[in-house]
């Protein structure tokens, strides 16, 4: 009677998966910012949303692009004269200057652009 050794093949499969639970918080990108707690709605994102954020110091970021508040105006009409942008979503940290986001608003408002302000959903007590 013969016996597959399968102790090999759980090793090799224990790796992947130590693998898989390291590398897939750094997969998902994005700026970290702690976004203010209130009553929302859940957001579903697609190929032509771009996440614009603002973080603790006051950096714009587009997508993940670092730019500064005067190229900002300008970066993003040249996205949404492109094509590319359908929705914008703004994410900004609780603590960030309240003038980079109100630039940022402006902006995408006379573009023409939806937007739509992220948010985490305040917990329930």
């Amino acid at each position: 009677m013969a016996d597959i050794n399968v102790t090999s093949l759980v090793d090799v499969a224990f790796t992947l998966l130590i693998i898989f639970i390291i590398t897939a918080p750094i997969l998902q990108g994005g700026i970290e910012v702690e976004v203010p707690e209130t009553e929302v709605s859940s957001l579903t994102a697609d190929d032509r949303t771009l996440i614009v954020t603002v973080d603790r110091g006051g950096i714009i970021y587009l997508a993940e692009t670092a730019v500064d508040r005067a190229e900002f105006s300008q970066s993003f009409n040249q996205l949404v004269s492109a094509g590319n942008v359908d929705k914008v979503w703004i994410k900004g940290d609780s603590l960030a200057t309240w003038g980079a986001g109100v630039d940022i608003m402006a902006t995408v408002a006379a573009s023409g652009v939806s937007f739509s302000v992220v948010a985490e959903q305040r917990p329930n007590n």
